[in-house]
């Protein structure tokens, strides 16, 4: 027979209702700035300098080819299991139309603004993923797409 074994302390449950409320807190606070705006940090001056319209496509071999928008041209080619974070954003914003019943019609928006940010942005749906926000090597892999399209076609600066 075996033999049960009680704990005289169990876990307090005012430890879990609060560790509940803070989680509950924390995602309150954070739709409230992002629905808001309020204790977001952005520069309303900010204006975009260098914008380039992309397609991103997988190919078979796994390579994700990148195309200017406007004359369908290569402006890089990320090979097979490299640039790991570069291609999460990109098939994140992609699973995003799709949730949303779109298509991949309409290009992402790549910017670069005077303010130093650098976003990447879903005209669909609206979507904006700050690359800044991320760290400087992730940064340097959409800077790095970035140059690239400018190399290629020349920016367009508005």
């Amino acid at each position: 027979m075996t033999e049960r074994i009680y704990h005289s302390n169990p876990f307090p449950k005012a430890v879990l209702w609060g560790a509940g409320a803070l989680l509950l807190l924390s995602l309150v606070a954070v739709a409230f700035g992002r629905f808001t705006g309020i204790g977001t940090v952005m520069n309303p001056q900010a204006q975009p300098r260098v914008v380039h319209s992309l397609h991103f496509d997988d190919r078979a071999d796994g390579a994700v080819v990148i195309s200017d928008a406007g004359t369908n041209q290569v402006v890089l080619e990320l090979g097979p299991g490299t640039n790991g974070f570069a291609r999460g954003v990109m098939r994140g914003m992609a699973r995003g139309r799709k949730l949303e019943g779109l298509g991949n019609e309409t290009p992402f928006r790549l910017v670069r603004w005077t303010d130093g940010r650098l976003t990447l942005e879903d005209p669909e749906t609206g979507h904006v993923v700050e690359m800044n926000a991320f760290g400087k090597t992730q940064l340097d892999s959409f800077a790095a797409i970035l140059d690239a399209a400018s190399a290629k076609q020349g920016s367009v600066t508005q």
